[in-house]
């Protein structure tokens, strides 16, 4: 459904980030949960305000917003992109919501805040929350985020360490990758703030890289050969995502387009067991012909070739 976040705010589409905060604000203590206890349509309200305060506080989700538009947006980004890194916690506090009861107990002794934003508007709107005053910071808040991690084929056979800047931030974290990674394995990684700490869940993505293209765990090259190695066969050298090279035979009178298969060179299915490299041999045409090839060409083609 298309949602038009700046009217939602009442501001217009220029608007400067302080504005943006300011509309926010006043309407936030206006649909504010203890002024309207019960009320359904306040609750729907306050959804919708913090829906567009979440994108149009960030930059980068701004800039996706008035790129895309306001259907196109709804229909790519789901309710959980909408408000990752949205910090709830500081916000909502600044308008006199304490959120302490959306934090449950994890296993290693600290808080994991809870993201189910049902649960977060349905409650506010049921129970009385009091100020600041209320809210008391101990121990760990453990917080968990989901992003993609892309990765090229060299970097996920090769393995080793990436560092990566995390969105609407400058700061960076270092990621290490095994080596052999999966396409749509989740890799772990944690990063302490005073009593903050997030648990950055990356899954990987594969992406082409050095010419190579991906069709499930097999690897696609092209290799350019002189016209006359599809005739009489010749021997090619490969190097393979990880910098190996190694050797093919051509047969004789190979046909432009054939596809040489390297078992095993591709990337990782399980365990070790990896899907192949193909190379797809295609003919290498040259920009000029010098008088002695084409007396050699014309020679060909009275001979039928």
């Amino acid at each position: 459904m298309s949602k038009d976040y700046y009217e939602i705010l009442g501001v217009p589409r220029n608007a400067t980030q302080e504005e943006i905060k300011k509309a926010y604000r006043k309407l936030a203590m206006k649909y504010h949960p203890d002024r309207n206890k019960g009320n359904k349509e306040a609750e729907e309200k306050f959804k919708e305000i913090n829906e567009a305060y979440a994108v149009l506080s960030d930059p980068e989700k701004r800039k996706l917003y008035d790129l895309y538009g306001s259907t196109e947006f709804q229909r790519r980004y789901t309710q959980e992109d909408i408000f990752r890194d949205f910090d709830f916690e500081t916000i909502f506090r600044d308008i006199g919501i304490d959120l302490g009861g959306f934090f449950k107990k994890n296993k290693r002794g600290g808080r994991t805040f809870i993201f189910d934003l049902g649960d977060i508007f349905s409650n506010l709107f049921g129970t009385h929350f009091g100020g600041e005053e209320d809210f008391s910071p101990f121990g760990e808040v453990y917080e968990t985020i989901q992003l993609d991690l892309p990765l090229t084929t060299d970097e996920i056979i090769k393995g080793g360490e990436k560092e990566v800047i995390l969105p609407g931030t400058y700061e960076t974290i270092k990621i290490k990758i095994p080596q052999n990674v999966k396409d749509g394995q989740i890799l772990r990684v944690k990063k302490k703030s005073g009593k903050t700490t997030k648990e950055y869940l990356f899954r990987v993505k594969i992406i082409p890289s050095s010419g190579y293209k991906v069709e499930d765990s097999n690897l696609i090259i092209e290799k350019e050969l002189p016209v006359s190695s599809f005739f009489l066969g010749d021997e090619v050298e490969i190097q393979t995502p990880e910098g190996r090279k190694v050797k093919a035979k051509v047969p004789p009178l190979t046909k432009p387009g054939a596809k040489l298969r390297l078992k095993g060179l591709g990337l990782p299915i399980t365990g070790e067991k990896r899907g192949d490299l193909y190379v797809v041999l295609v003919p290498k045409i040259p920009k000029a012909l010098t008088e002695e090839q084409k007396k050699l060409i014309e020679k060909l083609k009275t001979l039928g070739l």
